[in-house]
């Protein structure tokens, strides 16, 4: 059985209340990035395909509990 990422809850962003995505970076990390204010969540790393569910499963969890880092230059 395969994990779907695509089914990961992300809620609204912490800061702005604005739309999240789980967005995968190249075959090797996820991070969630809200849409409208481009706060985001550290990167999830994973090495392999059973690692993956995990790492993007983390950064979800990252963003729902408001860890997040904001887009302004300086922070």
């Amino acid at each position: 059985m395969e994990n779907n990422v695509e089914e990961i809850e992300i809620y609204e962003c912490p800061i702005c209340q604005g739309p999240g995505i789980l967005e995968e970076e190249n075959g090797w990390c996820f991070y969630v990035m809200c849409l409208d204010c481009g706060c985001h969540t550290a990167e999830s790393a994973y090495k392999n395909n059973e690692e993956r569910y995990v790492a993007a499963t983390k950064a979800a969890q990252l963003w729902n509990r408001g860890k997040v880092l904001p887009s302004t230059p300086g922070d």
